[in-house]
Protein backbone atom coordinates (compact mmCIF):
# COMPACT_ATOMS: atom_id res chain seq x y z
CA UNK A 1 0.00 0.00 0.00
CA UNK A 2 1.46 3.37 -0.96
CA UNK A 3 -0.02 6.43 0.68
CA UNK A 4 -0.11 9.92 -0.73
CA UNK A 5 1.14 12.47 1.78
CA UNK A 6 -0.52 15.53 0.28
CA UNK A 7 -3.75 14.32 -1.24
CA UNK A 8 -4.98 12.49 -4.28
CA UNK A 9 -3.87 15.18 -6.73
CA UNK A 10 -0.23 15.00 -5.77
CA UNK A 11 2.23 14.03 -8.47
CA UNK A 12 4.56 12.31 -6.03
CA UNK A 13 3.98 10.16 -2.96
CA UNK A 14 6.13 10.97 0.06
CA UNK A 15 4.89 8.15 2.29
CA UNK A 16 5.57 4.55 1.36
CA UNK A 17 4.06 1.70 3.38
CA UNK A 18 4.20 -2.08 3.30
CA UNK A 19 2.43 -4.50 5.60
CA UNK A 20 2.18 -8.23 6.17
CA UNK A 21 1.20 -10.81 8.75
CA UNK A 22 3.97 -12.66 10.58
CA UNK A 23 3.70 -15.90 12.54
CA UNK A 24 5.39 -14.49 15.64
CA UNK A 25 4.37 -12.48 18.68
CA UNK A 26 4.53 -8.69 18.69
CA UNK A 27 7.00 -8.91 21.58
CA UNK A 28 9.41 -11.12 19.64
CA UNK A 29 9.22 -8.91 16.56
CA UNK A 30 9.60 -5.70 18.56
CA UNK A 31 12.74 -7.07 20.24
CA UNK A 32 14.30 -7.61 16.81
CA UNK A 33 13.38 -4.10 15.67
CA UNK A 34 14.23 -2.17 18.86
CA UNK A 35 17.67 -3.79 19.23
CA UNK A 36 19.98 -2.08 16.71
CA UNK A 37 22.43 -5.00 16.78
CA UNK A 38 19.68 -7.13 15.18
CA UNK A 39 18.77 -4.67 12.42
CA UNK A 40 21.48 -5.72 9.90
CA UNK A 41 20.03 -9.24 10.05
CA UNK A 42 16.68 -8.13 8.62
CA UNK A 43 17.66 -5.07 6.55
CA UNK A 44 16.18 -5.71 3.12
CA UNK A 45 18.31 -3.02 1.46
CA UNK A 46 21.67 -4.32 2.71
CA UNK A 47 22.53 -0.80 3.90
CA UNK A 48 23.21 -1.64 7.54
CA UNK A 49 26.55 -3.08 8.60
CA UNK A 50 26.55 -3.15 12.40
CA UNK A 51 25.57 -1.37 15.58
CA UNK A 52 27.28 -1.17 18.93
CA UNK A 53 25.90 -3.34 21.70
CA UNK A 54 23.65 -2.19 24.53
CA UNK A 55 21.67 0.34 22.50
CA UNK A 56 18.24 -1.31 22.88
CA UNK A 57 15.69 1.46 22.39
CA UNK A 58 13.52 2.12 25.43
CA UNK A 59 11.87 5.52 24.93
CA UNK A 60 11.34 8.59 22.77
CA UNK A 61 14.54 10.65 22.83
CA UNK A 62 16.90 7.66 22.64
CA UNK A 63 19.58 7.86 19.95
CA UNK A 64 21.25 4.77 18.54
CA UNK A 65 24.23 4.61 16.20
CA UNK A 66 24.23 2.46 13.10
CA UNK A 67 27.22 1.76 10.88
CA UNK A 68 26.38 1.55 7.19
CA UNK A 69 27.81 -0.77 4.55
CA UNK A 70 29.06 2.39 2.77
CA UNK A 71 31.28 3.15 5.75
CA UNK A 72 29.12 5.97 7.07
CA UNK A 73 27.49 6.24 10.48
CA UNK A 74 23.96 7.37 11.30
CA UNK A 75 22.52 8.66 14.53
CA UNK A 76 18.92 7.48 14.70
CA UNK A 77 16.75 9.76 16.83
CA UNK A 78 13.75 7.92 18.27
CA UNK A 79 10.63 10.08 17.89
CA UNK A 80 7.84 7.54 18.54
CA UNK A 81 7.87 4.66 20.99
CA UNK A 82 5.24 2.37 22.45
CA UNK A 83 6.78 -0.87 23.74
CA UNK A 84 5.80 -3.86 21.56
CA UNK A 85 3.56 -1.70 19.35
CA UNK A 86 5.32 1.22 17.60
CA UNK A 87 8.77 2.64 17.07
CA UNK A 88 9.99 5.34 14.69
CA UNK A 89 13.26 7.16 14.19
CA UNK A 90 14.76 9.96 12.15
CA UNK A 91 18.30 9.26 10.90
CA UNK A 92 20.97 11.96 10.81
CA UNK A 93 24.67 12.30 10.21
CA UNK A 94 26.53 12.38 13.55
CA UNK A 95 26.22 15.74 15.27
CA UNK A 96 23.69 17.09 12.75
CA UNK A 97 19.94 17.59 12.88
CA UNK A 98 17.84 14.93 11.13
CA UNK A 99 17.02 16.11 7.58
CA UNK A 100 13.36 15.11 7.93
CA UNK A 101 12.79 11.54 6.83
CA UNK A 102 11.34 8.92 9.17
CA UNK A 103 11.30 5.11 9.45
CA UNK A 104 8.33 3.64 11.37
CA UNK A 105 7.39 0.13 12.49
CA UNK A 106 3.89 -0.64 13.81
CA UNK A 107 2.85 -3.99 15.27
CA UNK A 108 -0.73 -5.13 15.68
CA UNK A 109 -1.16 -8.41 17.58
CA UNK A 110 -3.60 -10.74 15.82
CA UNK A 111 -3.31 -13.47 18.44
CA UNK A 112 -0.71 -14.96 20.74
CA UNK A 113 1.72 -15.77 17.94
CA UNK A 114 0.53 -13.76 14.95
CA UNK A 115 1.17 -10.08 14.24
CA UNK A 116 0.44 -7.62 11.44
CA UNK A 117 3.61 -5.59 10.89
CA UNK A 118 3.50 -2.29 9.00
CA UNK A 119 6.70 -0.61 7.86
CA UNK A 120 6.58 3.02 6.69
CA UNK A 121 9.09 5.38 5.11
CA UNK A 122 7.87 8.98 5.38
CA UNK A 123 9.83 11.71 3.65
CA UNK A 124 7.19 14.45 3.70
CA UNK A 125 9.49 16.66 5.79
CA UNK A 126 12.77 15.82 4.03
CA UNK A 127 14.63 19.08 3.53
CA UNK A 128 17.99 17.90 2.14
CA UNK A 129 17.97 18.12 -1.68
CA UNK A 130 20.89 15.63 -1.87
CA UNK A 131 18.65 12.94 -0.34
CA UNK A 132 15.58 13.42 -2.53
CA UNK A 133 16.73 11.11 -5.32
CA UNK A 134 17.31 8.23 -2.92
CA UNK A 135 14.01 8.94 -1.12
CA UNK A 136 12.18 8.70 -4.44
CA UNK A 137 13.75 5.29 -5.07
CA UNK A 138 12.44 3.86 -1.79
CA UNK A 139 9.48 1.73 -2.80
CA UNK A 140 6.97 -0.60 -1.22
CA UNK A 141 9.12 -3.47 -2.53
CA UNK A 142 12.14 -2.15 -0.57
CA UNK A 143 10.09 -2.06 2.62
CA UNK A 144 8.60 -5.46 1.93
CA UNK A 145 12.10 -6.92 1.56
CA UNK A 146 12.86 -5.86 5.15
CA UNK A 147 9.48 -7.15 6.34
CA UNK A 148 10.10 -10.52 4.71
CA UNK A 149 13.58 -10.86 6.20
CA UNK A 150 12.24 -9.83 9.63
CA UNK A 151 9.45 -12.41 9.32
CA UNK A 152 11.86 -15.17 8.31
CA UNK A 153 14.11 -14.37 11.24
CA UNK A 154 11.27 -14.20 13.79
CA UNK A 155 9.54 -17.30 12.50
CA UNK A 156 12.73 -19.40 12.53
CA UNK A 157 13.66 -18.81 16.17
Amino acid sequence: MVSDAVGSDAAESHIVTASREVAASAEKLFDLIADPTQQPRWDGNSNLSRAGSEQRVARVGDVFLMHLTSGGVRENHVVEFVENRRIAWRPAEPGKQPPGHLWRWELEPLGESRTRVTHTYDWTQLNDPKRLSRARRTTEENLLASLNKLAALAEST
